[in-house]
């Protein structure tokens, strides 16, 4: 994809997350610690699932996905984030344009991947006899070539609508990351087409993906009030928690977001609203499939083992 300017703006400068210097340095060393923890947590759980043969099912192949998004997720924009704590942020048309595309790529292939999580969920409690039939490697495989080429395809209509913009004055971005919203607020061109592509994208992305898991959660619900044992039912709900936890983070700290910003004049608490879904909920992912999962915390512990006797053998 050839990035073309037909704007006069050669660079932006992210404003960040706060102006006042007096916050700059312990918000620095917040969210480097929350980078730390999310990078440490999702390249532990996906180094867990890649080394043991017992992590390797349908269920688990999706949570490495889920993990290696997260991971790319968090480093599209944090560094930047972090140096705009300490220093002036300065970031060129070009990379601004890069950036929204892989911000959009990854935020849209989540969505779909969470989706992907909740049909291996249904099948596993509703069609227990049939699961590694039907939630085959090759299913598996389709199912995240799927949520990659959706990320891809939205992210690709992001980023070719605001290539068609204009920039001509202002070049001050009142965010800590190049996002569709503030960058329409900087054109000198209509930006009618970009809008309508957004609330499309978004609006398809969002109702396919919610509808989806909704959808799988009725059967699963369903299924597990025709489960006869009180222990059956507490154990099918089991398996859904973790998954059930982070759809709601992720899905209601971007529908707050989303939602906050679309008022007139609220541009600014959007960026604060933001930070919820784009930094705390890729760190809380491995948390909540790890601490609730015992077969994460099993092979976690297995992995542990062989280390401190291979360490010793030495």
């Amino acid at each position: 994809m050839t990035l073309r300017n037909s704007s006069s703006v050669t660079e932006f400068i992210l404003v960040g997350l706060s102006e006042q210097p007096e916050l700059q340095l312990p918000l620095f060393f917040l969210f480097l610690g929350i980078y730390v923890f999310t990078v440490a947590g999702n390249l532990g759980l996906i180094s867990l699932i890649g080394i043991n043969s017992s992590l390797h099912t349908p269920m688990y192949f999706f949570l490495f996905n889920l993990s290696f998004i997260d991971l790319c997720y968090s480093c599209v924009f944090v560094p930047k984030m972090l140096n705009n704590f300490v220093s002036k942020s300065i970031i060129s048309y070009v990379g601004c344009m890069t950036q929204l595309f892989f911000f959009c790529f990854f935020v849209n292939s989540e969505c779909f991947v969470l989706v992907s999580m909740a049909y291996d969920r249904y099948v596993a409690i509703c069609n227990p006899l049939l699961y590694m039939v039907t939630m085959s490697p090759r299913v598996c495989f389709l199912l995240m070539f799927g949520s990659y080429v959706v990320g891809f395809a939205g992210a690709m209509a992001h980023t070719v609508s605001m290539l068609r913009l204009t920039f001509c004055d202002s070049n001050v971005i009142y965010h800590y990351l190049c996002e569709v919203l503030p960058l329409l607020q900087l054109s000198c061109t209509s930006t009618h087409v970009n809008e309508l592509v957004f609330f499309i994208v978004v609006g398809i992305t969002i109702m396919l993906s919610s509808l989806s898991i909704i959808i799988s959660y009725a059967l699963i619900l369903s299924n597990i009030l025709h489960i006869p044992s009180a222990e059956g039912r507490s154990k099918a709900f089991g398996t859904c928690g973790s998954h059930i936890i982070a759809v709601a983070l992720f899905f209601g700290s971007g529908a707050f977001t989303y939602l906050t910003t679309s008022f007139p004049g609220s541009m600014n608490h959007g960026r604060f609203a933001s930070v919820f879904y784009t930094n705390v909920v890729p760190m809380l992912n491995p948390l909540i499939y790890s601490l609730r999962n015992k077969d994460v915390k099993l092979a976690l512990g297995v992995s542990i083992s062989k280390w401190v006797l291979y360490l010793f053998n030495v």
